[in-house]
């Protein structure tokens, strides 16, 4: 599975065409608390860098942007009960979404995690 980040500190776990998604250690960190999460709707078409999902914290509410373009397939109904899983486990148990890709050609635009470190540090 081919691990990629983007400038906006999502990760993005490709494995064939599909993606799973969620937010980096970095941007949990900088959030807080997480006290809420919006996931996108199974079957919804985005193209990259459209609003997919919202996460909000005590500190601040934040847009996360499809990282590239597809078909939602799956969410993580388990982020909106209980949003802190998005802290405790960013990586893991707190991914947000899964998107069937429709344009694989998009992934080169994606950092790997030597680049995400430099911008993340």
């Amino acid at each position: 599975m081919d691990i990629r980040y983007t400038e906006e500190h999502e990760w993005v776990a490709v494995d064939g065409r599909r993606a799973t998604i969620g937010i980096t250690d970095h941007a949990q960190r900088a959030l807080g608390d997480l006290v809420f999460v919006s996931l996108p709707t199974v079957g919804a078409v985005l193209t990259r860098g459209a609003p997919a999902a919202v996460v909000e914290s005590v500190k601040a509410a934040s847009d996360i942007l499809a990282p590239l373009s597809g078909t939602i397939a799956e969410v993580n109904p388990a982020t909106v009960t209980d949003p802190l899983l998005l802290n405790s486990d960013p990586m893991g148990a707190g991914w947000l979404f899964k998107m069937d890709l429709s344009n694989v050609e998009e992934l080169p635009q994606l950092l790997d995690a030597d680049a995400y470190r430099r911008i993340a540090s």
